[in-house]
């Protein structure tokens, strides 16, 4: 056993040595199930199931240090209004291709889905009818959420795989694909951010605050 176990496992057994004998000498009317939670809570403290920093350690030899491209994937926080947006850009005209190689084979050549991936496009005025086609187009509320769904997640397997110009130019050409945008506009952090999505009026505010100012009901703000 590794000298960082067994010194772990002599502490734990002091600790429960000292709780045990603490515990005997309660009073009967004190030995309740307060003293029985004191202990088990001390044992679960000190518990290497619950101490996974220590898990991580030299004496283990488990895991590693994420590097700074890991961390700076899963530390990334994109806001509903685009506040996070990195710098970068991209159109509708750049992402043809790229669409072609690395998306097409899963949600169809003409965005329109598969048995393996849902449809990108369509769907326009069916929310909030008896069989509603909730695409990106029909029912997402807010554009900048496409850009970052597409950069941490796509393609599947490979998220975070993408540059961020080329989820920018994904990003323009599902928009353009929906008729949100001009085939030529540029998107970017500053540009996606105004972009309307047609079901914008069909969720709540991004922030709850907003819900009394815009005398909001279910599904509809006003």
């Amino acid at each position: 056993m590794p000298s960082g176990m067994r010194s772990h496992s002599l502490s734990i057994y002091s600790l429960i040595s000292h709780v045990v004998r603490s515990y005997m000498v309660c009073s009967d009317s004190l030995r309740s199930c307060s003293c029985v939670l004191v202990a088990v809570s001390l044992w679960l403290c000190a518990s290497p199931w619950v101490m996974p920093a220590q898990a991580q350690g030299p004496s283990y030899e488990m895991g590693r240090a994420p590097t700074d491209e890991e961390m700076r994937r899963l530390g990334s926080s994109i806001s509903p209004d685009g506040e996070g947006l990195p710098a970068g850009s991209g159109t509708s005209a750049k992402g043809v291709e790229l669409y072609a190689r690395r998306c097409a084979g899963c949600h169809g050549a003409k965005l329109e889905g598969t048995k393996n991936a849902p449809s990108l496009a369509g769907g326009k005025g069916s929310i909030g009818t008896a069989q509603p086609d909730r695409t990106i187009g029909s029912f997402w509320p807010f554009a900048p959420p496409i850009w970052d769904y597409v950069k941490r997640a796509m393609p599947p397997g490979a998220g975070g795989s993408l540059t961020d110009d080329e989820a920018y130019s994904l990003t323009a050409f599902i928009l353009h694909r929906n008729d949100l945008i001009p085939e030529n506009e540029v998107i970017d952090a500053k540009s996606l951010s105004k972009v309307k999505m047609p079901n914008r009026d069909g969720f709540f505010p991004a922030k709850l605050d907003d819900i009394n100012k815009q005398r909001c009901r279910v599904g509809t703000c006003k």
